[in-house]
């Protein structure tokens, strides 16, 4: 049974994002935080019969602010407002993407600063836990004023509105509401404002993309390691004392990773010693480590970001402990947006240096004795000729995703938001960005994997056969009339699963 997620006065964590978003852990508000929550309502409860208007209690929105509700047409205002922002259109984001966004806000709400009412709360857990997943598009965020009409559709879904992914099936809302015993809210007060005013979609994509950036980072020591041995090229180029001449901790880590990896190869030892006639590798090679390294150290930071990220509260207007209830610009995404562009640059690197230690594999004039194209038959078979091109083009499309979202911004509402982060934008790029690394290092794997046999009768080191018989097993099929589109899609599986770093048992 997945361990619940308590929400309340403790910040979450990262993987218990990634287990609600992913795996589908559940959730509970706990007592104090219902407690809490009761006691900041009173305070919007009492702006609400007050004289004086207040931002998003008894006043329009954005452009606006300065018209006064009436009482009696202050329901009808929350519901107006959650219908209107959820105007999103495009493709449907991934249901992880949702469930994360989902989880983020009731975080937020839950730390009893956006005056949201208890039920709402519970009603939003009771979402996640029954797993019903509001339709949420591709465009309608422009990153400030918080993730807006993504996180409009999640209300909506809330009032018994719009469609929802359900049990496998597309549904009204209100039917999968119904089915779960959710009864739909009719939204008070300053509500709809706490509803949507959050930085949660994009902090959401930058948890789930970090923890397979964690993975692939990982993986790619092991499918350079294999590169490197299948070669012929040295270990002595990550021995720790070089490596400690500049002490970056992506690059040790990296560094001490390949140098494990290739101890005891057999195909290592063939050729130490005099007779070699190499002096130095490429830099494909050489240099894997500071590569590998500084994009470790890149998400080290965004992760820092993150987990920032995570102890805030996001809501505008927010709801102070003394009663005040102020305006501010905490929802811009400025801070998360930077790090979401920054991540796709040296992911885009990592798999840029790994296509390069691919095409040197495939070239009989650079590869030191491999067949052209690790064909079976040079001529008939093509080999992994073409799984090159489909990692070169690959690697195109990733520097183009390079490009940061961040530094543009189109105003709107008037003028009134007139700077914005595109913060939602950059996250989508990177996730993209992360499924093409994860390509890349599949064929890499698939292409070092059959370098390796043809190494024969040399062995190649503990770690790095391991791996080789994974893939052997899982993947390749015998002779050369393989069809190479299954497994491409097969070792992505492999990169993808975790299974790659099970085999190759590496602890460090």
């Amino acid at each position: 049974m997945p361990e619940t997620v308590l929400l309340g006065s403790e910040s979450l964590r990262p993987e218990q994002v990634v287990a609600v978003a992913r795996d589908h852990s559940p959730v509970a508000v706990s007592e104090a935080a219902e407690k809490n929550l009761a006691a900041t309502r009173q305070h919007i409860d009492n702006l609400a019969h007050a004289e004086t208007p207040t931002y998003g209690v008894s006043t329009g929105f954005g452009a606006l602010a300065t018209r006064h509700i009436p009482l009696e047409s202050r329901t009808a205002l929350q519901r107006s407002l959650i219908r209107s922002h959820a105007a999103g259109a495009g493709p449907v984001v991934e249901t992880e993407v949702v469930r994360a966004l989902m989880l983020l806000r009731l975080r937020t709400l839950t730390s009893g600063y956006t005056g949201i009412r208890p039920q709402t709360a519970q009603a939003l857990a009771a979402l996640l836990n029954a797993g019903i997943t509001p339709l949420v598009h591709e465009y309608g965020s422009l990153g400030c004023s918080g993730d807006l009409a993504p996180l409009a559709a999640v209300a909506l879904a809330l009032m018994g509105e719009g469609e929802v992914e359900y049990n496998g099936e597309v549904v009204q809302a209100a039917v999968a509401l119904k089915h779960a015993g959710i009864e739909p809210v009719v939204l008070a007060e300053k509500e709809g404002l706490a509803l949507t005013n959050g930085t949660d979609g994009m902090l959401g994509m930058l948890l789930l993309a970090a923890a397979d950036l964690r993975k692939l980072l990982d993986t790619a020591d092991i499918t350079a390691a294999m590169s490197v041995e299948a070669l012929l090229g040295t270990d002595r180029a990550f021995a720790a004392d070089l490596q400690a001449l500049r002490p970056h901790p992506g690059q040790a880590r990296s560094a001490q990773r390949m140098w494990t990896a290739l101890q005891d190869s057999k195909i290592v030892e063939s050729h130490r010693g005099p007779d070699c006639n190499r002096v130095q590798d490429a830099y494909s090679l050489r240099c894997a480590p500071q590569v590998h390294g500084g994009a470790r150290d890149s998400l080290t930071h965004a992760e820092l970001v993150a987990e920032r990220e995570l102890h805030s509260a996001v809501d505008n207007p927010v709801v102070l402990s003394d009663g005040r209830v102020e305006s501010n610009g905490n929802f811009h995404g400025a801070p998360i947006a930077y790090v979401l562009d920054f991540l796709a640059i040296p992911l885009t690197d990592v798999a840029s240096i790994a296509e390069r230690r691919t095409d040197r594999m495939l070239d009989k004039a650079r590869s030191h004795g491999l067949p052209p194209f690790l064909a079976f038959d040079p001529g008939v078979d093509s080999g992994h000729m073409i799984a090159q091109y489909t990692q070169a083009a690959v690697v195109s499309e990733l520097k183009r995703l390079a490009v940061p979202a961040s530094v543009d911004s189109i105003p709107s509402s008037a003028m009134q938001e007139d700077h914005v982060s595109m913060g939602w934008s950059a996250a989508r790029k990177l996730r993209k960005a992360v499924e093409g690394l994860n390509t890349v290092l599949a064929i890499e794997l698939l292409t070092a994997a059959r370098a390796l046999d043809m190494r024969a009768p040399l062995v190649p080191s503990p770690v790095t056969g391991r791996v080789r018989d994974l893939v052997r097993t899982k993947v390749e099929g015998p002779g050369p009339d393989r069809h190479l589109a299954p497994e491409i899609a097969a070792a992505e599986e492999l990169v993808a699963s975790g299974a790659v770093l099970a085999a190759a048992q590496l602890e460090v």
